[in-house]
């Protein structure tokens, strides 16, 4: 099994920052891509940020220029720098992570932005 355990939520005003981890242990073999996705209360969850093993990077439109993910291999860890947030990046955020075809995910971090 595969264990995930995320921190770095909180309360955070508009324009704040925030850096959210993610450590993966347990049967780890070759981690292909690491990422993030997010649910907002009454909304469908979608994929915020991810990498490749091989540093390939994608984000959603909303937070491109804001957020910025990256991971270190040898810790088995992806973190997602989060700046200028806004309002509407309250959710609660899942790491998860891929090993051929399986997926495994984190509990889930709060993020609320609000003054």
């Amino acid at each position: 099994q595969v264990q995930l355990v995320e921190s770095g939520g909180g309360l955070v005003q508009p324009g704040g920052s925030l850096r959210l981890s993610c450590a993966a242990s347990g049967s780890i073999g070759s981690i292909y891509d690491m990422g993030w996705y997010r649910q907002a209360p009454g909304k469908q969850r979608e994929m915020v940020a991810h990498e490749t093993r091989g540093g390939s990077r994608g984000y959603v439109d909303s937070v491109k220029g804001r957020f910025t993910i990256s991971r270190d291999n040898a810790k088995n860890t992806v973190y997602l720098q989060m700046n200028s947030l806004k309002p509407e990046d309250t959710a609660v955020y899942f790491c998860y992570v891929t090993l051929g075809i399986q997926w495994y995910w984190g509990q889930g971090t709060q993020v609320t932005v609000s003054s």
